[in-house]
């Protein structure tokens, strides 16, 4: 693929004033982890417990946050991290509740008194450090830029107190069944609880009226952290991205893909509608991505004029850092990579796409003779295909055909996002390619569907067979497509599905192979029982296709384990509990203005 020659201009180096800034914000979060690490270690050692309780009660007071307890140490890790990420809800939380607690401190030190607070050297330990944290705080103040959801606060609220009320209810049944001291009103049992749910020890007035075994105590602390760890979820969430692809964004990418459309052979995957878009400020590029778990996931390269992706790519970012997303890019080439990279996004190779030029591809030598020999088996046996585009099927043969497809499809789960349409009989798709493999008797075993890739070329979105049918059914359309589709469809590239990890196969199977890659060779191939990547990579192999490697980007490399979940979340590997199949609805075929009734639609992909 080729390559641009535009450059961009070197970003200004930053003022000392945001130097400043950005030192003292990263100064909030490595104190917030100190913390963190230091409520934990309270929790789980005894003297140090005794010794954070003994200053921290009385006239002892300890720098903000630091207690001894397993919800303060989820609660300063998740503000840690919330901070990293620059929420402006997590600057404003500690703000306020970390100056209120250092003028409480500078006024306890200030009130005149023998023997009290400013009589310990330690509580002026514990202010100057709150009091460095705020300052901290007000410094770096404008670095904390990202947004959350408005709905985010009273969420977090009744979230709060709805846990702590069903928490202190379930502490004080089991306080009351297990306590072996008397005396202790509901009153007492149910403020007990709510105190453990908030530190390891509650206050000495409650202690001798109730005694439990240590496995109450820690159940009821483990609620706290709990209650805790989702009310800070709550609270500091990112939005969750509900802008989709609108009727006029389709349109705007699709007279791009009329310009710019042979590109990318994932370029017209940009027109799910489940992904949002953003446009250049000239309007001649544009990314298509959906936030999944808080990452910004683009697909693809950009769509429309290379001159133009640097504008797309600028708002893309600044989109995903004002609501604390992990931008991210998965399917890219090598061409967008350097693009992306001179924006800040490091590559990852995820594997290659294999691509099959028309006028080099034939059965003849060697090297094809097993796929030779299989082509003519099926082909004896009285197999055929036909090859005819979206628009050129009649809608009764388009419906049989769609409910097919939904009764050959494996399993529930539907697979594809960088690299399938996630849509079958659009009437907008017209220029889409079908392939419909025949038996003997005429019967409908196997269809193929791929999208357009600019003029002259298709990209696989979907195969579909009848799980009785003889094997060997795709391979037969495919190479029917390769030897045909050049004087019919007047074709000159194929775009077949993506073999991830292929490198890893391929030199892990050859003589001198190291140790560390045969055995990433053997835990790729462990996985390939679930999800077909070994087999993809052999699948696609036969064709002797050109290999074209694509690029998982990202911004930070502690963000790739994120990054991940999310895309195999996109893609259908990783599924959240659906309803049962009788309580679902099929997907139904949109009707478009000139179209007659509406036909079922099939979602799937090439993995399906």
């Amino acid at each position: 693929m080729s390559t641009t020659t535009s450059k961009q201009p070197r970003a200004a180096a930053p003022t000392r004033s945001a130097k400043l800034r950005s030192v003292a914000a990263h100064g909030t979060v490595w104190y917030l982890r100190l913390i963190a690490l230091l409520n934990l270690l309270a929790v789980v050692a005894s003297p140090f417990r005794a010794t954070v309780r003994h200053h921290s009660e009385g006239e002892y007071f300890t720098p903000y946050l630091m207690t001894a307890g397993l919800a303060t140490a989820v609660l300063s890790l998740f503000l840690a991290v919330a901070m990293r990420r620059r929420k402006r809800a997590a600057w404003i939380f500690n703000f306020g509740l970390g100056g209120l607690t250092f003028l409480v401190y500078v006024l306890a030190l200030t009130v005149p008194g023998s023997d009290h607070y400013d009589a310990h050297g330690f509580n002026y330990f514990s202010t100057v450090l709150t009091g460095l944290f705020m300052l901290c705080l007000v410094v770096g103040r404008k670095e904390f830029t990202s947004k959350g959801d408005r709905s985010n606060v009273w969420t977090a609220v009744a979230t709060f107190f709805g846990g702590l009320l069903v928490g202190g209810l379930i502490g004080s049944v089991l306080v009351e069944i297990f306590n072996t001291l008397s005396g202790a009103g509901f009153g007492d049992r149910f403020r007990y609880a709510i105190f453990r749910m908030i530190t390891v020890t509650p206050s000495d007035r409650v202690l001798d009226v109730i005694n439990v075994p240590n496995w109450v105590n820690t159940f009821i602390n483990a609620m706290g952290a709990v209650l805790f760890l989702l009310v800070m979820y709550v609270a500091f969430r990112s939005p969750r991205g509900k802008e989709l692809l609108t009727p006029e964004d389709e349109q705007k990418l699709r007279e791009l893909l009329d310009r710019q459309g042979d590109r990318d052979s994932l370029g017209y995957f940009a027109t799910r509608r489940d992904k949002a878009v953003i446009f250049s400020p000239t309007g001649k590029a544009a990314i298509t991505y959906r936030v999944v778990g808080g990452v910004s996931l683009a697909s693809g390269d950009p769509i429309g004029d290379p001159e133009a992706w640097p504008g797309a790519i600028e708002l893309w970012l600044a989109e995903a850092r004002e609501h604390a997303w992990a931008p991210a890019v998965t399917g890219a080439s090598e061409e967008a990579g350097v693009i992306y990279a001179r924006h800040g996004l490091d590559a990852l190779e995820l594997g290659d796409e294999a691509i099959v030029e028309l006028d080099e591809f034939s059965l003849d030598g060697r090297a094809m003779r097993v796929v030779r020999q299989a082509y003519n088996r099926v082909k004896r046996a009285g197999y055929t295909v036909r090859i005819r585009r979206h628009e050129e099927i009649p809608e009764p043969e388009m419906a049989d055909l769609l409910d097919k497809a939904d009764r050959w499809r494996d399993g529930q789960t539907e697979r594809g996002f960088s690299m399938a349409l996630g849509r079958l009989g659009d009437p907008a798709d017209g220029r889409c390619v079908m392939l419909e493999c025949h038996d003997g008797d005429g019967e409908l075993r196997a269809l193929l569907s791929f999208v357009p890739w600019g003029d002259k070329g298709l990209s696989l979105d979907l195969m579909r067979r009848d799980r009785e049918s003889e094997n060997g059914l795709v391979e037969f359309m495919v190479i029917e497509l390769l030897e045909k589709g050049g004087k019919e469809l007047r074709l000159e590239r194929v775009s077949l599905n993506f073999a991830m990890f292929r490198s890893v196969f391929e030199r892990g199977s050859r003589l001198g192979a190291g140790p560390v890659l045969r055995l990433w060779r053997g835990v790729l191939g462990f996985f390939s029982r679930w999800w077909q990547i070994e087999s993809l990579y052999r699948a696609n192999a036969k064709y002797r296709p050109i290999w074209e490697p694509r690029y998982l980007l990202f911004e930070k490399s502690s963000e790739i384990p994120r990054i991940g979940i999310a895309n195999a979340r996109a893609e259908g590997f990783i599924t959240a509990p659906r309803l049962p199949t009788l309580f679902r609805r099929r997907h139904r075929r949109p009707t478009a203005d000139a179209a007659g009734p509406a036909l079922p639609t099939a979602e799937g992909s090439g993995n399906g």
